[in-house]
């Protein structure tokens, strides 16, 4: 009886584990799935509440930024600052009348006295000083709106909150304040349309606290500027803090409640809402108990359906187990156990089936174990190869073998040809194999139909068999009178068929037809196999092919040497810069590769570092060398090549071509000193004339004053078309830059530019236009800055007596610009230069040396946006920059105009 208590021979105990391991992970499913339903409902609540807290916080802090907007707009009246009564009357009685949350609008002086009211009523207001309240306190340190907290207007008797704005004077000075009284009873009205919404919900509430924890706004005015600390628990403080989220705590008369509070960032309020939690997650104590009912439904069924199992199925297969063991052992069955069998076998239900068809299988279990032994030896033998040309004809060797024949065959399709034809034979003559052929689509051919049907097909008797019929002279000729053709269900190699042929009239069982389908889908996994192994092979030289190009293709040099140093491999960028060629490098140390390299440096320590980067002292190193005349910087990085068991096999060396980089640092370095000395000249000179203005000891006369604060002016706008040029620079490399595509007028637009771009007293300037120019739509600002930009610069090299023209004129659909001036010119090696950020030409060549050497680089930028072109036109004299604008880019453009 022990054997029947392991649980691995017990039957009985393995399905009474499948019993718990299907009502088990039910449980816990359901359970699980309460859990999460019932977390998903709570969730779903908080973020409800949560939602409605936020969008009543959002409504507040609109309406109360509103209220400061406006204080914050009064304070830059002049006449709230001069405090002009009649403009003031006019402008406070526009925000009642905008405002109805507003009921009174005044104007505090320095020292906290009423200056002015509206309503201008005495019964607006109470008293004149002023000074006490807390947002005139705050207002002295403050320069921006700020909110009080709430409390009760002495002249309407409700409760208000107060928005003011200080007042100063360009020095700073504190001149007072302007305020306006916010009710707020109407946060209160909107917090009742919210509850009425949930009229049918028990003990729903919404409150507004303000900074100081008073309720602001409430349902129920009787809570109006009480203390949240005598109707809430301790949760208030979170919304105060500029918190959110929510909580579950009992209130003050112990009712666990649920708690969801948001903060009205921009005042430091807060709304909270709560609910009694049996009101809050009804549904989900309802899901609970549904669940609860559910388990213990499942779990009576469940022991119901176990008993009946084991009464009808496990008691009859626990008799069974050890007769179909005996079976399987191919051993004798007690009479005893025999008994039993043939008295459960009378049973019509699947039980009995089964027994009837483990009798039917005794018989043959004998005979089985023989043909699966052959197979597997067969087998065995045909996959051990993964040359093609030894599979197939091993194949044929074991066909023979299995079915003891002589004559076989195997035909593949010739992708080449479209048609099918013998790969490999056995015992056919050379004529039939070398003349066979046959058509994908002929009907009649045994092989195409073995193929069309995926089945075996036989013709036991050639000469009796009409579908034969048309192979009748072949099968004569060659000897044969019945054939089997069993097709090879491959995927990756051509369709194929083995054919097996018997020289006279022959029926194949359907054991022998089966055991050669067996076979046949060993040997189809034998020959994919192969196939795969070619293709693999032939796709692996192909990926050593491309990775090999990949490497050679490189930028970097890349040099892998054994453990001694000895050279492996080189790319074409190592050979380059060694001037070497790879056979002069093969088998030679990395050393005195790298010594070539080094040829060039200008570095007398170079061969010092690299020496111990090869010796493993350093990982990097970075070289200067000059290569054809051109400065160049390459990083020298060392690595260990190791297999697939992380041991060394050889040291690797990459030499990295960074004067991309170097050039890159260089060109933030002349940004920064350029920037810096562009921005420390004009402040330097508004420094020097704000001082001297400010200066108490000199009293300047209009005049003077007049032109110093033209210098201050015109070194500002210096500044500021600088930033701005900065500003232009970078939306255009990041692709940011927008087009406002309008009609334009181009000679006012070029007379615009001429005269923001500080044309000199004693340039000659002109326009030639070609008449009857056709439309032109472009961002007309930008269009404005590229022939500023250009006319600038040729007042900066022409000088201030150069004649400077811009002319335009159509070619084909576009509109073409010159800007030109008779100076010095460009130099045409450097036409394409001046177009790059931060590049100047020689300040020699220049009257005027400041600017940073933006102005053709934001030009280039502008132009292409407005899909055109700028170029350097060569001149004999003098120099000539030229750009087009399509005529077509209103029609390109997808912004309508």
């Amino acid at each position: 009886m022990r054997r029947w208590l392991t649980f691995h021979r017990d039957l009985g105990l393995q399905l009474l584990a499948f019993y718990l391991l299907l009502i088990v992970p039910f449980l816990v499913t359901l359970l699980v799935f309460d859990r999460l339903v019932g977390e998903r409902i709570r969730a779903d609540v908080e973020a409800n509440d949560i939602a409605l807290a936020r969008a009543i916080a959002l409504e507040t802090d609109i309406s109360i930024s509103n209220s400061l907007k406006t204080v914050e707009e009064l304070s830059s009246y002049a006449s709230v600052i001069n405090i002009e009564e009649e403009k003031m009357g006019e402008l406070f009685s526009v925000v009642l009348s905008t405002r109805p949350d507003v009921n009174l609008v005044y104007r505090l002086g320095a020292d906290g006295i009423m200056l002015y009211h509206y309503p201008v009523g005495p019964s607006s207001t109470v008293g004149t000083d002023f000074s006490f309240r807390s947002y005139y306190q705050n207002a002295l340190t403050s320069n921006i709106p700020l909110i009080s907290e709430g409390r009760i207007s002495p002249t309407t008797n409700q409760a208000v909150a107060t928005a003011v704005m200080p007042i100063r004077s360009s020095s700073g000075e504190f001149l007072g304040l302007v305020g306006t009284n916010i009710k707020l009873e109407s946060l209160s009205n909107t917090l009742s349309a919210i509850i009425s919404e949930h009229a049918n919900e028990e003990g729903f509430e919404i409150l507004i606290l303000d900074a100081g924890g008073q309720v602001i706004a409430h349902p129920d005015p009787s809570f109006l500027l009480r203390h949240a600390n005598e109707i809430l628990p301790d949760v208030y403080t979170q919304a105060l803090e500029g918190n959110g989220g929510s909580i579950v705590e009992a209130d003050l008369k112990n009712v666990e409640r649920l708690y969801t509070y948001a903060s009205i960032p921009s005042v430091d309020w807060g709304v909270v809402i709560s609910r009694p939690t049996a009101n809050a997650f009804a549904t989900r104590i309802i899901l609970q108990r549904i669940t609860q009912v559910a388990m213990a439904t499942f779990v009576l069924i469940g022991l119901a359906f176990w008993g009946i199992l084991t009464w009808r199925v496990i008691n009859p297969i626990e008799k069974l187990a050890p007769i179909s063991e005996a079976i399987g052992l191919n051993q004798e069955i007690e009479q005893s156990q025999r008994t039993q069998i043939e008295k459960m076998s009378h049973r019509a239900d699947q039980i009995g089936n089964l027994i009837r068809s483990i009798l039917r299988m005794e018989n043959s279990i004998a005979e089985r174990m023989k043909e699966q032994a052959t197979l597997l030896e067969t087998s065995t033998a045909v996959v051990s190869s993964l040359d093609l040309s030894v599979v197939l004809d091993r194949i044929l060797e074991q066909v023979g073998r299995l079915l003891n024949v002589q004559r076989i065959a195997i035909i593949a399709l010739d992708e080449g040809h479209g048609e099918f034809r013998i790969r490999a034979s056995r015992g056919l003559s050379q004529g039939f194999t070398e003349q066979l052929s046959i058509q994908p689509s002929e009907p009649s051919s045994v092989s195409m139909r073995a193929l069309r049907v995926r089945e075996p097909i036989q013709v036991s008797d050639t000469e009796t068999d009409p579908s034969y019929k048309p192979q009748r002279a072949r099968s004569r000729a060659e000897g044969y009178r019945a054939v089997l053709a069993v097709p090879l269900n491959t995927q990756h190699a051509p369709p194929t068929c083995l054919l097996v042929f018997h020289p006279t009239p022959h029926e194949f069982t359907n054991n022998e037809i089966q055991l050669l389908s067996s076979f046949a889908n060993q040997a189809t996994m034998a020959i994919e196999n192969a196939i795969l192994f070619e293709r693999s092979d032939t796709r692996l030289q192909e990926q050593t092919r491309r990775l090999e190009a990949l490497v050679q293709s490189m930028e970097d040099g890349l040099i892998l040497s054994d453990l001694k140093g000895v050279i492996i491999y080189a790319n074409r960028r190592v050979a380059e810069l060694s001037r070497l060629s790879n056979e002069d490098m093969a088998n030679i140390q990395v050393e005195r590769v790298i010594s070539r390299v080094l040829s060039n440096s200008i570095e007398s320590t170079a061969k010092d570092e690299v020496r111990n980067i090869l010796e493993g002292s350093n990982q990097k190193s970075e070289i200067a060398l000059v290569v054809a005349g051109r400065p160049m910087h390459l990083r020298f990085e060392t690595f260990d090549v190791t297999d697939a068991r992380d041991m060394p096999i050889g040291r690797g060396v990459i030499l990295h071509d960074i004067t991309a980089d170097r050039d890159l640092d260089r060109m933030k370095s002349n940004l920064i000193s350029t920037v810096s000395h562009e921005l420390r000249t004009p402040l330097a000179a508004i420094k020097g004339y704000a001082s001297t203005l400010l200066a108490e000891d000199v009293e300047w006369d209009i005049k003077s004053q007049r032109e110093f604060l033209t210098i201050i002016s015109n070194e500002t706008d210096r500044l500021t078309g600088l930033v701005n040029n900065l500003l232009d620079l970078s939306r255009i490399e990041a692709g940011s830059i927008k087009l406002s595509l309008e009609k334009c007028n181009i000679e006012e637009t070029i007379l615009r530019g001429a005269k923001r771009s500080r044309l000199e007293s004693g340039n000659r300037f002109e326009v030639k236009m070609e008449a009857d120019l056709p439309s032109l739509y472009a961002d007309v600002p930008r269009l404005e800055t590229v022939i500023r930009n250009l006319i600038e610069n040729s007042v900066k090299y022409a000088g201030e007596r150069a004649s400077i023209q811009v002319k335009v004129n159509r070619q084909n659909d576009t509109i073409v610009f010159r800007v030109m001036d008779d100076g010095p010119g460009i130099p045409p090696e450097k036409s394409e230069r001046i177009f790059e950020r931060f590049y100047r030409l020689d300040d020699s060549l220049a009257r005027v040396t400041s600017g940073a050497g933006l102005g053709l680089a934001i030009c280039q930028g502008l132009v292409r946006a407005h899909q055109g072109e700028i170029w350097v036109e060569p001149m004999n004299a003098g120099a000539c920059i030229a750009f087009s604008i399509p005529l077509n880019l209103y029609k390109a453009s997808d912004d309508p105009l």
